[in-house]
């Protein structure tokens, strides 16, 4: 009959640290999105920024790598205007690029690195 006295006992103590049991895990899942955000969604969008910081750099005679793995020197930039005159997103302009004997046309958006010319990142020596 000795159990019947503690088990009353357990469930008051439950009870009573119910609210203090639940900071602790707070504090943990706070810690686990601030690790979250600092290693990896902020280098993310630094890095994304750069990226369209350099293709709106680009500039005529510069050598690009498109995402499909094509290799060309730009030819000519067209900037897709809609509305007013003003330019409507940056990153649908259409840059006309000279790969081999053949010219192509894609999105500025679609460019995955630039690879030479004046808006290339400077090598490392």
């Amino acid at each position: 009959m000795m159990h019947s006295g503690i088990l009353p006992a357990l469930l008051v103590l439950q009870a009573g640290g119910g609210f203090g049991s639940m900071s602790p895990f707070l504090i943990q899942v706070t810690l686990i999105l601030a690790i979250f955000y600092f290693f990896l969604i902020r280098p993310q969008a630094q890095q994304k920024k750069k990226h369209e910081e350099a293709l709106r750099a680009i500039k005529r005679g510069d050598q690009i790598v498109t995402f499909g793995g094509i290799v060309g020197e730009v030819v000519h930039i067209k900037e897709v205007v809609t509305g007013e005159g003003a330019t409507a997103r940056p990153m649908e302009d259409q840059v006309t690029i000279k790969s081999a004997e053949s010219r192509l046309v894609v999105e500025r958006g679609k460019i995955a690195r630039i690879v030479g010319g004046s808006s290339a990142p400077a090598a490392k020596e």
